[in-house]
């Protein structure tokens, strides 16, 4: 395989982390540049993930597991492409029958989603079922090119992943070492609760964006520590070193399923209360 680009050698450095300490999902969407040019990324973590191994491992590996996935021949992969404009219910209903039989191989089965923003609103229901009762051993990795045109509830039931340039695009102010504190402290949020709520996080809007530069910084982190290349300034270090990677993992995983329910939230201070609550029991 050619050389990877910056974004790509992160997202298997985080992959590989996912892989090598247990942390594989139930379900994954994850976010692509460009499907021509990332699908081989794709490709790679199904490879990873049915192989229990890593991607410097399954480079260099000639099981024929590798060269099935490849030619599409794997029994245990499932692909669901749109159907003329979208993904049809049908095509679900017929992967859940499918899925329903006992695996041949006693191994991980995984179905793709390919453009998922294609779901509509009869396959997108059947989607969430499928979703909310997760068996042992079934992946779902749903792929688009904007996670933000699919619908919060199926974003809620996955761990994001991005393959796209932008994911490390952020500005750290004194307001987000701040907030960036409290999300690794979360006991301190509620001793400093009227600072945050009248200077730091006001309204829905502000906290939405930078929770999600949160988002962001975390995972930063968690590449840093395989990659020599870091855009993370010494303060945001400061504060996260030594934090354990179980943590931040957790703290991503709240982020990700709080945030899509901000928007439909009456009482912002409830859910402000609720999201810091999560971070103490998951810490």
């Amino acid at each position: 395989m050619g050389e990877l680009s910056l974004i790509k050698k992160k997202f298997f450095d985080y992959a590989d982390s996912i892989i090598e300490n247990g942390h594989l999902s139930h379900a994954y969407l994850i976010e692509l540049n460009n499907y021509d040019d990332d699908y081989s990324c794709i490709l790679s973590f199904i490879k990873m993930i049915i192989l229990n191994d890593k991607y410097s491992s399954i480079c260099c590996s000639d099981d024929p597991i590798i060269h099935q996935i490849d030619n599409g021949n794997y029994p245990d992969i499932k692909f669901i492409y749109p159907d003329g404009n979208f993904i049809k219910k049908n095509q679900l209903l017929e992967l859940q029958s499918d899925f329903s039989n006992k695996s041949l191989l006693n191994g991980k089965r995984i179905y793709v989603i390919h453009q998922a923003e294609q779901l509509n609103s009869s396959s997108a229901n059947t989607m969430l079922k499928f979703l909310e009762e997760p068996e042992d051993n079934i992946i779902a990795i749903l792929l688009t090119d904007n996670r933000y045109h699919i619908i919060d509830t199926i974003i809620s039931r996955c761990q994001v992943l991005s393959i796209k340039e932008s994911i490390d695009s952020f500005v750290a102010d004194e307001s987000i070492y701040d907030l960036l504190s409290c999300v690794i402290h979360p006991q301190d949020f509620f001793i400093k609760y009227n600072y945050f709520i009248s200077d730091v996080i006001v309204d829905k809007t502000i906290s939405k964006e930078k929770f999600h530069i949160i988002e962001t910084i975390l995972v930063s982190y968690l590449n840093s520590k395989y990659l020599s290349i870091s855009n993370l300034d010494e303060t945001i270090i400061s504060i996260l070193k030594g934090v354990s990677q179980n943590k931040i993992l957790n703290i991503i995983s709240v982020i990700e399923s709080n945030l899509v329910n901000l928007d439909y939230n009456v009482n912002y201070k409830l859910w402000l209360d609720s999201i810091f609550s999560k971070f103490i029991i998951g810490g």
